[in-house]
Formats: C-alpha cells, structure tokens, sequence
C-alpha cells in the first residue's frame, strides 16, 4: 500500500510538472515597448561662438544667431510626432527646446542626466584644442576604458550611468517619440558606447553641428539601433 500511495503521488507531481511546462512554452514572453528617441544639440551658445569650452551649469545663453537656429529646427522638425520634450540643466539646452515646446504646447522636462560632460580642469580653455585635452578620455571610452576619467571630472562609467539614467526616465515617461536636447559630446558619445551599430569614426568625420540631431530606436531591454546621425542614415 506504502508504494502504490507513493507511486500515486509521483504521477500526480509529474503530471502537473507536465502542465507547468506545456503552459510556460505556450505563453509568449512579454514584449517591451520600442520606442524613436531623436537627440537634437543646442543652436550657437555664446561659448561656441567665442570658440571656448564651457560646461558649467547652467552656462552661457544662445546667440542672436542660435535663437534663429533654436527657431528653424522647431520649424522644420515640429511635424515629426514627438509627444515628450526634454533637456539638459543648461540654459543653451533649454532655450533651444522653447520653440519646438510652443509649437507642440508640450512642456520641456529637465532631466540633468541629459548635461554635457564636464570638461574638469579643461573648462574655460580654446576648443580647438579640445582633441589633445578635454577629449583624450572620452576618446579611451569608445575603446572600452570606461575607468579613465576626464582629470577634474567623471569617468566614462559615471557618465555612461547618468545620462543611460535620463534615458530609462524617458523611456518610463510613457513616450513613444521623444526629442531630447542636450550638447555634443554628450549626444555623441552615449550614442556610440550604446548602439549596437554605431562606428566611432562618426564622432571625428560627422560631428554634431548645432542643432544637428541624433535618432535612435529601440529601448533599455533590447538595446539601441541607431537609425540616424544627422542626415547619414547607413553604417
């Protein structure tokens, strides 16, 4: 009796074993949602027409010229369906989201993940020579050298988190075409350390002009297909 009792449960086991797998390959696997998220740098700040790296918060406003250019994007791109702003503490940043906020009647979202890098000891020094100073780090972090930081500011890892930080936050904003405004460095070198397709060679041959724009698609679960660097749209 012991063994036939024993040998009752264990059929009974198995079979709802049986059940739990039969269910567990039928039900598909939930799908996370994709989204568009369009990068666009700020227009003419002050500090880019007198040729000075300047990343302090909340820095220096845009030009009479970079107002034109905040205005011209707006123009041309309020068309596309985003339904979420958002920008950077910097004040060039949020100037430049203003136009396309009026014209959409959306507010512009401030997420400081979104700022530039910090240029650390290098703040305040010629752009021109940003190649041999404020770059040299973040050049190593396409590379793969994440630990190497910028002297006086983040490392790639610190920077990487933030800004990946800001773009969960919009993804989690319930958004399906999101625009956010942000700098140059910061735009291009997320995108490259992220996409799953990007090539560094963007970054020196294509750089971010103001106002130029960054698109990507995907989200968090899945990674990030860039689909657009400023008008080049194969790599």
């Amino acid at each position: 009796m012991h063994l036939s009792r024993t040998r009752s449960i264990l059929a009974v086991i198995a079979a709802l074993f049986a059940v739990f797998l039969v269910a567990s390959c039928s039900t598909p696997a939930p799908k996370e949602r994709t989204i568009t998220l369009t990068f666009i740098r700020h227009a003419e700040s002050q500090s880019n027409a007198d040729g000075v790296i300047n990343t302090e918060v909340p820095g220096p406003s845009l030009t009479a010229a970079g107002e034109q250019q905040a205005a011209a994007v707006a123009n041309r791109l309020k068309g596309n369906g985003y339904d979420g702003i958002y920008a950077s503490e910097m004040v060039r940043t949020q100037q430049t989201a203003a136009p396309m906020s009026m014209a959409l009647g959306e507010p512009v979202n401030v997420l400081p993940g979104l700022n530039e890098i910090s240029a650390g000891w290098f703040n305040g020094e010629q752009m021109d020579r940003a190649g041999a100073t404020y770059m040299v780090a973040p050049m190593d972090w396409m590379r793969g050298d994440t630990n190497f930081s910028i002297p006086g500011s983040v490392s790639g890892r610190e920077f990487n988190g933030k800004f990946t930080s800001a773009v969960q936050r919009i993804y989690e904003s319930g958004d399906t075409k999101p625009v956010a405004f942000s700098s140059a460095a910061s735009i291009m070198l997320w995108t490259l350390m992220n996409v799953r397709n990007g090539k560094d060679s963007l970054m020196t041959d294509h750089p971010l002009p103001n106002t130029g724009r960054v698109v990507i698609t995907g989200n968090p679960v899945i990674g990030w297909t860039l689909a657009d660097w400023d008008g080049i749209g194969s790599f």
